[in-house]
């Protein structure tokens, strides 16, 4: 990771077009905002369209970036993250003009008791997967309410949704979470048992 200076040394550079600059960067924030961009998409070449795009905002607006506060660092991935998400919110919507997305089956799933602490037993990683797995709409919704802190109104802006769109929307994806996350312990829980009886 760079240090303070260094990144203030590159972002100036990067406000002269330096292309080793940009790289220094885009090479050291690229685990960070690629955590982002998946985060918004169920595969990979989505999620590496999102970050280029992003990074291409990035540098273009470097020049009008001023630190929010006093780390430096934090002050520069705090608006990297923005930039990102923003990014993921515009892919949203060039995809939804080109494909229809199908709603899911509103059916409430009811997890047995002894599963509630399921996610305890679960890394990052397959959080993250199991969020891919939703529908970008679903998806979405539950990136920007719940990771990023944003209202159901500025949701609905964004995304040009009704607000009770974007309540429905959050409500789905977890009865949709809660199904994944049902099966998942499912396939477990038989695995285990196949494990024990051979």
């Amino acid at each position: 990771m760079l240090s303070a200076d260094e990144l203030t040394l590159y972002i100036r550079g990067c406000t002269l077009n330096q292309r080793e600059s940009q790289k220094k960067i885009y090479n050291s924030f690229y685990g960070y905002a690629m955590s982002v961009c998946d985060r918004y998409t169920n595969n990979q070449d989505d999620a590496l369209e999102i970050l280029n795009d992003g990074f291409l905002k990035i540098f273009k607006e470097i020049h009008r970036y001023q630190p929010s506060y006093s780390d430096v660092i934090a002050s520069f991935k705090g608006w990297l993250r923005k930039i990102m998400v923003y990014t993921a919110i515009d892919h949203f919507r060039k995809q939804r003009k080109h494909e229809v997305v199908g709603e899911l089956d509103s059916a409430i799933i009811h997890l047995p008791s002894d599963s509630v602490d399921a996610f305890d037993k679960i890394s990052y990683d397959e959080i993250i997967s199991f969020i891919q797995q939703l529908t970008p709409a679903y998806r979405t919704v539950l990136n920007l309410f719940i990771v990023e802190g944003f209202s159901h109104e500025d949701i609905a802006g964004q995304l040009g949704i009704s607000v009770g769109t974007s309540k429905s929307n959050l409500a789905k994806a977890r009865k949709q979470l809660q199904k994944i996350l049902f099966n998942q312990n499912k396939i477990q829980v038989n695995d285990l048992i196949m494990k024990n009886a051979g």
